[in-house]
Order: structure tokens, then C-alpha cells, then sequence
């Protein structure tokens, strides 16, 4: 191992010589530690670093969008300046966020359904009940200040709680002039139809 470490120029090349495989990420630890145990330098180790040919096979999805509306809202106020906080326990709100007027308690919302009238978002939420099966009811405008809304061609709205107070549905056409954003380049390519229906991803 000293020899292996001592004239060696990667960890690639010290495993391979000590007979380990350079897929073992527990293997290059084990050896690490040693090393460190036995006093043994390694500073002049280089990591090795597969070189990527092949374009990233990644594919953004709708059907993600409910996952990722949270931290798509925390993205937008953050750009524009205002600090974001995520409650540590549940709470009706998801996010507090910092304003010029002071903080705002944030509803986050996302939707992909649509259709010829365009795209359809839930506002109202379900009391606790077995089975989860009681009827949603309207947010309190005392306890929510602001619907932020992702619709399936990422469009962002902010909508003022008292706007729809008293709602449990929309139909976000009717509040275009709330769009405040847009992050369709998220997905690497227009996959959503004209008519507010969602494209199967290719």
C-alpha cells in the first residue's frame, strides 16, 4: 500500500495495483483511511473524471410539476430579492416570504389540467378526515395572502388570497393579469399545446 500510494498517480491507478475494482467507492475510502491512519501523503493524487460524449439524458416531465412547485416559488421570490422561509412543521401556508410590506404567508399551487377553456387549478383544500374524503373548502384569507400558481406551460401567477377568496377551483385565464413570470425553457422545449392540454413528453 505505501509503495501503491507513494508512486502512484491516481486513486484509479492505486486501486487497480492493490487488485481493487475502481468502481468501489467503499474501496477507495478503505484505502483512504489507511493511508491517513499510516501517515501517507496523497496530495498529489488526482481524482479521475469520466469525460461525458454524450448529451445529458435528463428529460424534464410534467407529470413532476406537483414536486417541484415549491422550490420553483422559492426560485422567483429569491430573484426578485425577497427572502424565503419554509415552515418547519406543517402548516397551511408553504412558504413565508419577506415583502416590502412585511412577511406574507404563500400558498403554492401547480396544475396540469387543462382543456379548451385552458388550464383548471385547485384553491381549496381537504379539513382532516378519515380517508381524506371531506369535501375541499376555501382557504382563510386571514391565514393565506397569497396564491402563487404554476400552470402546465410554467407560467407563474400571484394572486392575492382575497381575489379568489371563497373559491376551491379557478380557471386561470380568467387572472392572466397576475402572471408575473414564465419558465417553459425549464423544460428544454415547448411541450405544452396551444389549447392549455399537455403534451406527451417525446
Amino acid at each position: 500500500m505505501r509503495a501503491a500510494i507513494t508512486t502512484g498517480k491516481s486513486w484509479d491507478e492505486i486501486l487497480v495495483s492493490l487488485g481493487l475494482s475502481t468502481n468501489s467507492g467503499n474501496a477507495r475510502t478503505f484505502i483512504k483511511s489507511h493511508a491517513i491512519r499510516l501517515g501517507l501523503g496523497f496530495k498529489h493524487l488526482v481524482a479521475h473524471v469520466p469525460v461525458e460524449t454524450e448529451p445529458c439524458a435528463l428529460i424534464p416531465d410534467l407529470k413532476h410539476l406537483r414536486d417541484a412547485g415549491g422550490s420553483i416559488a422559492a426560485a422567483w421570490f429569491t430573484l426578485c430579492g425577497n427572502s424565503v422561509l419554509f415552515p418547519l412543521e406543517p402548516a397551511v401556508y408553504d412558504l413565508v416570504v419577506s415583502m416590502p410590506d412585511g412577511l406574507s404567508r404563500v400558498q403554492v399551487k401547480t396544475t396540469t389540467t387543462g382543456g379548451p377553456n385552458g388550464w383548471q387549478v385547485t384553491v381549496g383544500r381537504r379539513p382532516h378526515s378519515e380517508g381524506n374524503r371531506a369535501l375541499r373548502v376555501p382557504y382563510d384569507p386571514d391565514v393565506i395572502d397569497y396564491f402563487f400558481i404554476v400552470d402546465g406551460d410554467l407560467n407563474f401567477y400571484l394572486i392575492p388570497s382575497r381575489v379568489i377568496a371563497g373559491r376551491v377551483g379557478i380557471l386561470l385565464r380568467t387572472y392572466t393579469k397576475y402572471i408575473v413570470g414564465n419558465a417553459r425553457g425549464l423544460l428544454g422545449g415547448d411541450l405544452a399545446s396551444p389549447d392549455g392540454g399537455v403534451r406527451a413528453s417525446a
